[in-house]
C-alpha cells in the first residue's frame, strides 16, 4: 500500500513496516543531491520528527519521520551514491524502513489521488 505525506515524504507500508523515500516531486524542488545523511537504525521517532538529511546544490532540507516508529533498516547505497534518489526517488532512492508504532495511524495519510492533489 503506497501512501503520501503533506512534506512529500511516500510510505510503501508492508504489515507493520514503512519503507520511507521522498516523492519524484521533492527530488525534482531539490535538484542535484550531493549529500544524504540517515537516521541510526535502532532509533525511534515520532511523527514529525526529523529524521534525515539532504543537501542539494540548491540547499539542504529536513526528511520527516511520517508516523511514529523505530528504525530497522537504512538505505547505504544513497550515502554513497545520493544521485540514486534524483534518479529513482521511487525504488532504489528510498531512505529507511520504519517499524510502525501504530499501523492505524497509516489512516491519517494521503493516497496517490490526495498527494497528485496536493501538488497540482
Amino acid at each position: 500500500m503506497l501512501k503520501f505525506t503533506e512534506e512529500h515524504e511516500w510510505l510503501n507500508i508492508e504489515g507493520d513496516v514503512a519503507t520511507v523515500g521522498i516523492t519524484a516531486h521533492a527530488a525534482e524542488q531539490l535538484g542535484d543531491l550531493v549529500f544524504v545523511e540517515l537516521p541510526e537504525v535502532g532509533a525511534s521517532f515520532s511523527k514529525g520528527d526529523d529524521a534525515a538529511t539532504v543537501e542539494s546544490v540548491k540547499a539542504a532540507s529536513e526528511v520527516y519521520c511520517p508516523l511514529d516508529g523505530e528504525i530497522t533498516e537504512v538505505n547505504e547505497a544513497i550515502t554513497a551514491d545520493p544521485a540514486l534518489v534524483n534518479s529513482d526517488p521511487m525504488g532504489a532512492g528510498w531512505f529507511f524502513k520504519l517499524k510502525l508504532k501504530n499501523v492505524s495511524d497509516v489512516d491519517g495519510l494521503l493516497d496517490e489521488s490526495g498527494y497528485k492533489e496536493l501538488i497540482g
